[in-house]
């Protein structure tokens, strides 16, 4: 019997270590298995002591994946711009992880959790698809963590918001590329001094603050002074030696350049993968062609005194302003050219809304960000929401909400060069325009005098199927006329 009961013993004390072993290798987030000693007697007739092992462990916070959720607007795959993190790093919840770019618009992606960044899944410009981890991160042990179903995001809407970072109740403004010098070079964004706009970090503050750190000098900006030649001796004139006959001259031989470079391929994405999608629709349309010139003459000197106004305001006033307003006192009375149709052609949406797209150059690509509700907006208020757009595109922080939506554009192609042009229509819009430069050229006065004038070229494009020729002309010399005689737009005003 006793034996039977030390056999017994024996297998279950295997078992046991099998099982602690197992449990060992099968969870790799847990300390090793520590191992306690536990005096048992089995309840048998014969009282016979034996020793059997016990497997407890201690777990470490559980790794979660991180994942980037649906962003909306049908998009299904982003590019990693920038990490704000690496591996190792500690997060809180709503610290900045990393900035996207979709077709359409830049995001923030932002902690939901607090812990320790574990895995980096994207390096820069990879193609991130929705629903697949971004990051994992080892959150607290007794932390209660919710399901990792969705990501906080944060839509770049300014660039105010996108540069603000809280450090110890203290609001800090630095760009994306600041941060990260300051991280790379372990300073606290607290501990440096703002010189620029508003107490914002510049670059030149980290390197400054780093400079006192170290001792080290920076050097300064590269001038070149200027060496007066020096004077010509006053003394007697010395009699000038006999000039030697002049010396053959070699041309030196340089070897030839060999070209090594090599072609590259690689593929569509963001805003240009866009512009592909949106073009492509676009050649379905068959487009109407119509081209003027307006004299700007009156509304230059027009600009000319309110510039100083809106500066005083901290704006900056251009044309444009006036274009577009001038452009929704149009549509007010031509309806249709704000307006859009089904895929079948089948019914006309005529939009209450006036949110008149501008064309932009940018770095990202060729962005169409509009303002939106002109009709209720004075020049002074589309100038000051025009300086914002154009702020945000020269970063790449223009927002879903600022590239969507719009209903008519304009394209100002003449800031660039050029006279005519011939724009493309943006579905689901049905017709747009394409501005040329201003040109001072020569043209005949009221009294059959030459005059100088201000002339700039004007190109629209429509969408035949809904939009006639006679339609889009007087649409043309009703804008024009509110420009060459900006007093007239007082009238239509509200």
């Amino acid at each position: 019997m006793a034996a039977v009961i030390s056999l017994r013993g024996s297998f279950t004390l295997v078992r046991r270590l099998a099982s602690a072993h197992q449990f060992k290798h099968c969870c790799s987030r847990v300390r090793p298995a520590r191992l306690e000693r536990l005096h048992y007697a089995y309840p048998v007739t014969a009282q016979v002591p034996h020793r059997h092992f016990r497997a407890s462990c201690v777990a470490a916070g559980p790794v979660l994946q991180f994942k980037l959720s649906d962003i909306g607007e049908g998009i299904r795959e982003v590019t990693v711009k920038e990490w704000y993190v690496k591996e190792g790093d500690k997060v809180s919840q709503f610290d900045s992880i990393c900035e996207v770019q979709s077709d359409k618009a830049s995001v923030t992606i932002t902690s939901r959790y607090d812990g320790i960044i574990r895995k980096i899944y994207y390096d820069i410009e990879a193609t991130a698809l929705v629903g697949t981890p971004l990051v994992d991160i080892e959150t607290d042990a007794g932390e209660d963590v919710a399901p990792e179903e969705d990501v906080l995001e944060t839509p770049a809407v300014s660039h105010e918001e996108h540069t603000h970072q809280e450090i110890k109740g203290h609001k800090t403004q630095a760009t994306p590329a600041v941060r990260r010098l300051a991280m790379e070079n372990n300073i606290k964004l607290s501990e440096v001094l703002g010189m620029g706009r508003d107490g914002r970090i510049l670059k030149e503050d980290i390197l400054n603050y780093l400079a006192r750190q170290t001792g080290a000098i920076l050097p300064p900006s590269p001038f070149q002074e200027i060496q007066p030649p020096p004077p010509r001796p006053t003394g007697p004139a010395t009699p000038a030696a006999p000039r030697a006959p002049p010396q053959p001259t070699h041309t030196p031989s340089f070897p030839k350049p060999v070209f090594t470079g090599k072609d590259r391929t690689e593929a569509l994405k963001g805003f240009h993968k866009a512009m592909v999608k949106t073009m492509t629709t676009a050649l379905k349309i068959p487009h109407f062609g119509y081209c003027d010139e307006v004299d700007l003459t009156q509304l230059l000197l027009l600009r000319a005194e309110l510039k100083g106004v809106a500066e005083s305001r901290g704006v900056k006033l251009s044309y444009m302003p006036f274009f577009i307003k001038a452009a929704s006192l149009g549509l007010l009375h031509f309806p249709i050219l704000n307006a859009s149709v089904d895929e079948a052609c089948q019914n006309i949406t005529y939009k209450a809304a006036h949110n008149i797209g501008l064309a932009m150059d940018t770095t990202q690509g060729l962005l169409v960000p509009n303002v939106k509700n002109v009709q209720v907006l004075s020049v002074f208020e589309i100038a000051t929401e025009l300086n914002r757009l154009q702020n945000l595109g020269s970063t790449g922080q223009l927002s879903t909400q600022d590239l969507t939506g719009g209903t008519f554009t304009l394209s100002n192609i003449g800031s660039i060069g050029g006279t005519y042009a011939k724009p493309v229509i943006l579905p689901p819009e049905v017709a747009i325009g394409a501005l040329g430069k201003v040109q001072v050229l020569p043209r005949f006065g009221p009294r059959d005098e030459v005059v100088k004038a201000h002339i700039m070229k004007v190109s629209w494009s429509a969408d035949h199927r809904i939009i006639d020729g006679a339609t889009m002309c007087r649409f043309s010399n009703l804008w024009k006329s509110y420009l060459e005689n900006p007093a007239t737009m007082l009238l239509d005003l509200k």
